[in-house]
């Protein structure tokens, strides 16, 4: 398991890159609607304002901005995971962590 080094930095601007476990799949592109509807949800549930945000089928890359007393973004890219995961049936394999927690 790699071990990254994680800066939370409270205000700060942040770049990410996610991608699917499933490289060959196109869900990103496929159902970008719920994709937009999961950012959005998020993103009045916990501010945050995207910079700028490229989406590929199979990953996208992002930068975003946080509130200045905030340095959470984990729990956003969980919950922006979870909707987009919820609102797709994809028929994507789990990794066997997933398949682990259940």
């Amino acid at each position: 398991m790699p071990h990254y080094l994680r800066a939370y930095v409270s205000g700060g601007s942040s770049f990410f890159t996610v991608a699917l476990l499933e490289r060959r799949r196109c869900l990103l592109t496929e159902h970008i609607d719920s994709l937009r509807t999961a950012f959005a949800a998020v993103q009045q549930q916990r501010p945050f304002h995207i910079d700028a945000i490229v989406i590929l089928p199979d990953h996208l890359h992002c930068l975003w901005a946080l509130p200045p007393d905030d340095a959470d973004y984990s729990t956003r890219w969980r919950l922006i995971k979870a909707a987009f995961c919820r609102s797709v049936k994809s028929g994507e394999r789990l990794s066997k962590r997933r398949q682990r927690s259940g």
